[in-house]
């Protein structure tokens, strides 16, 4: 695996269990302390989905890489553009080596 594929899978999974926590910690917080659901649901949903968004490309990854790119799926692009917006090590990442790292994930 290439140092730039080992970097990215590395940042990748040090955001999930954030994303995790925070969405953990938004959801609890604002029930048991009796704040507003409105205010807890949007943080715990936009932490939350960006983790789907990624999860939910598995299978999109998996074809693009087992196709050499050639199949490229509406998931996958919107877990690339998503990666590419959040995580700073995948902007310059090829597309394979992000699927790659969604599907080591």
């Amino acid at each position: 695996m290439k140092r730039s594929t080992v970097l990215l899978f590395l940042a990748l999974t040090a955001t999930a269990p954030v994303a995790l926590a925070s969405s953990f910690a938004g959801t609890s917080a604002g029930s048991s302390a009796g704040g507003s659901s409105a205010s807890s649901n949007a943080s715990s949903d936009s932490s939350g989905n960006d983790d789907k968004v990624v999860l939910a490309a598995r299978d999109d990854a998996a074809s693009f890489v087992a196709s050499d790119g050639a199949i490229r799926g509406a998931q996958l692009e919107a877990a690339l553009r998503h990666l590419r917006e959040q995580v700073p090590q995948a902007r310059d990442a090829s597309d394979l080596e992000l699927a790659q790292a969604i599907l080591a994930r």
